[in-house]
């Protein structure tokens, strides 16, 4: 039988058509086809038709050591700045990417702790030291609402304290690029897989074995109790929801990779630019295999060897400088490094085609950090790098660095460049109208 839905040896006159879920069919095995240009709607209306049904896809880079921003800023708005050393990298990408000056959570001052919101844009008052009461995160925003379409809602990589669900839970992160790639690309034994369904058979059963005794109890409780009863039932269901979800790719293969893929995350990376190498990699094979479309990365390093040329002090040491020279000479090295490696991972997305665009395109990504000066802990005029994602990108956006521009208006575009329907996201108080 013919595992495509149309014979090759038919040679029709016009282009046909393939429904998006077409399939590779060999005995029990399904492989789903990537989107090709047959599967693409034509006639009346096919470009805006087409363009919806291409996967739009969401990263967030946090660095929580920030990045000197002189050698980042350019002095001149707008496409034809004057590359800064920071930037000279990514200078064959200049029309693909936007550095925004002047920008913040607007209130902050929880030093190195406002990392855990800088994805969030939670309010101030609820930024004390201590007492963190954080909101969702951008990229689980975005999983609780195409989470269902791949095989995981989100991924959460690095030691990351910046994702957080909507009951401001924080979800954990994973540092480990080893492990990582085999969850993600190394199919289980039928023993393992047969273990991994029992599990979630398991969850089920008591998840509902809770919900029933919970909707008893609720009978005998009053107002306000009910009220955090239902806040728990809510939580009960999600994650039935979730279980559900995993219980149908658990029986699908999971996406193959080149082999010379596999060899590459042999070992762990110790070293801050390797293990990034080695994150950034993983983070273009889940794109590119759709395992999840939205993902948050966290690039870090701070009191361990960084083992570069020239280099004596730990990153962490470097980036509170007090402005001496000898340690702001070795941040440099360490950061324009950094953005060397960013700037290959740009242009490996841009070289990805996606469906007659390039992955780059379809990607909205944010590089940034919660501190404006790592040495001072200040947490205005972030670093903040825009890239990719289909925007109409500005060069340098420069906005007042004394009276910052909220960072959620760029957050609500975002989610509005995902598609998703919504006005405000976190502390916004407005949509960012630049690009």
């Amino acid at each position: 039988m013919n595992p495509l839905p149309f014979s090759p040896s038919l040679r029709p006159a016009v282009p046909r058509t393939l429904p998006r879920r077409s399939f590779l069919r060999a005995g029990a095995v399904c492989v789903a086809l990537p989107l090709l240009d047959a599967m693409l709607p034509v006639g009346l209306g096919a470009e805006s038709k087409s363009e919806a049904m291409r996967a739009k896809r969401m990263l967030l880079i946090g660095r929580p050591l920030g990045l000197h921003t002189p050698y980042l800023f350019p002095e001149k708005a707008g496409l034809d700045y004057e590359p800064t050393r920071y930037l000279k990298p990514l200078e064959e990408l200049r029309r693909d990417f936007t550095v925004f000056s002047g920008m913040s959570h607007l209130g902050y001052s929880n030093g190195h702790g406002a990392s855990r919101a800088l994805f969030t844009g939670v309010s101030p008052e609820r930024m004390r030291g201590g007492d963190i009461r954080n909101t969702i995160s951008l990229d689980q925003e975005v999983a609780a609402r195409i989470g269902g379409q791949t095989r995981y809602a989100s991924l959460v990589l690095g030691n990351n304290d910046q994702s957080w669900n909507r009951r401001g839970v924080q979800v954990p992160g994973d540092g480990n690029p080893k492990q990582i790639f085999k969850r993600l690309f190394i199919d289980g034994t039928p023993a393992e897989i047969a273990q991994e369904i029992q599990k979630i058979d398991t969850g089920k059963s008591i998840l509902d074995g809770v919900r029933v005794q919970a909707k008893a109890l609720a009978l005998n409780l009053g107002p306000s109790d009910r009220d955090r009863l239902d806040f728990m039932l809510t939580a009960i269901r999600e994650a039935e929801q979730r279980l559900q979800q995993d219980e149908a790719w658990v029986r699908k293969p999971k996406p193959k990779v080149p082999e010379t893929a596999a060899k590459l995350f042999a070992e762990d990376a110790k070293r801050l630019l390797d293990r990034s190498h080695q994150l950034y990699d993983l983070v273009h094979l889940a794109l590119q295999t759709d395992t999840t479309r939205a993902i948050s990365l966290a690039i870090w390093s701070h009191t361990e060897p960084l083992d570069m040329p020239g280099i004596t002090l730990t990153h962490h040491d470097a980036s509170h400088h007090g402005q001496d020279p000898e340690k702001l000479r070795q941040l440099a090295v360490v950061e324009e490094s950094e953005m060397k490696l960013f700037a290959g991972f740009l242009a490996k997305l841009k070289a990805s085609d996606d469906g007659g665009r390039s992955l780059l395109d379809q990607t909205i990504i944010v590089h940034s950090s919660n501190l404006g000066n790592a040495s001072s802990h200040d947490n205005s005029n972030l670093p903040v790098i825009l890239a990719g994602g289909g925007f109409k990108h500005a060069g340098h956006v420069a906005f007042d660095r004394k009276h910052n521009a909220p960072m959620s208006n760029l957050f609500t575009r975002m989610l509005q460049q995902m598609g998703l329907e919504t006005d405000r996201f976190g502390s916004s108080t407005g949509i960012l109208s630049e690009v």
